[in-house]
Parts: C-alpha cells; structure tokens; sequence
C-alpha cells in the first residue's frame, strides 16, 4: 500500500516538476525579500531603541500586540489599498517579521556588559565605533537567532499568500486540497520543510563564520 502511495507521489511530481520549479522559486523570491527588508528596518529600530531604552518596552509591547492581528485579516486590510498579488503579501510578510529581530537586537545590544563600553570609551571610542566594534559584534548571536525564528516563519507564512494571488507554494497546497490529491499536497509542502531546513543551515553557519576565531575554539573545547 506505501508501494502504491510513493509511486503515485513520484509520478505526480514528474508530471508537475516545471509548477513545482516554478511555485518555489516564486516562495524563494517572496521570503527572501521580505527578509531582507525586515532585517532592514527592525536592526536599526532595535539599535535605536537600546539607546532610548524608555520607548522600548512601549514600542515593542505596541508592535507585539498589533502582530496578534491574523494574517488573513491583514490581507483582507492590505487588499482594498494594494489590490491582491505579490506586493501585499511582500508588505504583511516584512511587517510579521520584524518582531523576532527587533526584539532579539535590542536584547542583544542592551546585554552587552557596560564595563566593555566604559572600556571601549576609555580608548577613545566614539559612539559610532562602540556601536560596530563592541557592540554588534557581542549581540551578533542575538541577532541571527532572530533573524533565523523570523526565517522560519516567513517561509511558513508565504504559503498564505496563495490567498491573495501572490503565487509561491501555497498555490500548489491549496490545489492538492481542492482535489483532495495527497501527491499534490506534498508537492507543496516538502519544498517548503526543505527550505526551513536550508535557511536554518545558511544562517547557522553565517553565525559561525561571523564568530571570531578565539571564540570558536573556546565553544569547540
């Protein structure tokens, strides 16, 4: 009966491969573009906000709560404004995502021990120099583990954009749900398992290339 089952999924697939390239390239694209302007906007917010420390508990308090919002709903907001497609999608993605990162930069830079900053200005360090010589350095780990739980999510959530005509994988689930065809289903959702897995691994190994080489040694041991 497994026999059976494989060898419809493996015909199906072959059927299928040219969709299947195509609605993962288009999920990549999504994801990957969302990430990066997420990243964009939330380290320099988080940054900001460790040097304003009393807006931060505000601020991220406002943007938790206004993340609770569903994602259909918010797509149902960014429709009658943006009309369906590839951009709204793009806009509730990078708006999902800053969480993760805003929150884990602030963590980060707010950690790092104020005798390494004393130290830092006691050679004559300018704010600048602090910021990108001490301070980042120190909060990097923070930082992509944000950006990896922010990955992770935005590649999940991209099937949702299939809602709103934005292509990606989703297109492929939700047909295999239209036909009640399991084939088809996970046409849709192992590309989109492999990709978490994928980010995951890039990420993880960016965190350890990023990692000083003294250091390193010191976690190996």
């Amino acid at each position: 009966m497994g026999g059976c089952h494989l060898n419809h999924f493996w015909n199906t697939l072959q059927e299928d491969w040219p969709i299947v390239v195509e609605k993962t390239l288009e999920h990549i694209e999504l994801s990957l573009l969302s990430l990066a302007l997420a990243c964009l906007i939330s380290i320099p917010f988080g940054i900001y906000l460790a040097r304003h420390k009393k807006l931060a508990n505000s601020v991220i308090t406002v943007v938790s709560a206004v993340q609770t919002i569903p994602v259909l709903a918010l797509f149902g907001f960014m429709v009658p404004v943006f009309g369906i497609g590839f951009k709204p999608a793009l806009i509730v993605l990078t708006f999902y995502g800053i969480l993760p990162v805003l929150q884990n930069t602030y963590v980060g830079i707010t950690s790092v021990s104020p005798a390494l900053t004393e130290a830092g200005r006691g050679m004559g360090m300018s704010n600048w120099q602090l910021l990108w010589m001490v301070q980042v350095p120190i909060a990097r780990s923070y930082i992509l583990a944000g950006v990896r739980l922010m990955a992770i999510q935005m590649i999940s959530m991209a099937t949702i954009g299939t809602f709103i005509a934005a292509g990606g994988l989703g297109d492929i689930i939700t047909t295999g749900i239209n036909d009640m065809n399991t084939a088809r289903i996970l046409e849709g959702a192992i590309p989109v398992s492999l990709l978490v897995i994928l980010i995951n691994i890039v990420l993880l190994q960016l965190n350890r290339f990023l990692t000083p080489k003294g250091l390193r040694k010191n976690k190996s041991n």
